[in-house]
């Protein structure tokens, strides 16, 4: 009788937290425009970029989650996942304005994990631990080739964001990515 209460409380736990990711990715829809800073380890270079972000909010059973689900081999696809995002951007240095990359990645959420369709440094389906230390900021641990990936997403009201990565390689921190995220047009509708 103990472990069928300690197992609902489980489930009701996860239920919260996968609410609280749900409306996270909802809150998140929307155009940004994102200025980033890179400082690179331990030498103190730094880089700065300029993106521009569109992030559409995905609910379970959409066409890019039951893919993302099959990439990783889940069960029952279409509704493996409870919600997750599709995120475009191009990206271009700040100084001189060349293109420094555009593309794309989808992000889905089952139980205590993230998955996505690519990975920072690669191509192939990666998936991350994620938690909520309160319901505006998502926490990340991405781990893979060596490399571990800590990233914080904050929601500051409604029109802005923050991020961090630390990117570490064999437990030395080999760069860190700091950005400001300001909203420049609202999908949700209200």
């Amino acid at each position: 009788m103990v472990l069928n209460r300690y197992n609902g409380q489980q489930t009701l736990e996860l239920e919260i937290v996968e609410s609280q990711v749900t409306e996270f990715f909802r809150q998140s829809e929307g155009e940004w425009f994102s200025e980033r800073r890179y400082y690179t380890l331990p030498e103190g270079d730094t880089q700065e970029v300029v993106s521009e972000l569109k992030v559409k909010f995905l609910g379970q059973g959409s066409p890019e989650l039951i893919e993302l689900a099959q990439r990783h081999g889940l069960n029952n696809p279409e509704m493996a996942m409870i919600s997750g995002s599709y995120v475009s951007w191009v990206s271009k240095d700040s100084i001189s304005g060349k293109k420094q990359s555009e593309d794309s990645t989808v992000f889905g959420v089952k139980g205590s994990i993230l998955y996505r369709d690519r990975g920072f440094a690669t191509v192939k389906p990666v998936t991350a631990k994620y938690y909520l230390s309160n319901p505006q900021t998502l926490c990340l641990r991405t781990e893979y080739n060596g490399s571990v990936f800590e990233e914080e997403i904050k929601q500051i009201g409604h029109k802005y964001r923050t991020r961090q990565t630390i990117i570490s390689r064999a437990g030395e921190q080999k760069m860190i990515g700091q950005y400001l995220e300001k909203r420049i047009l609202n999908n949700q509708i209200r």
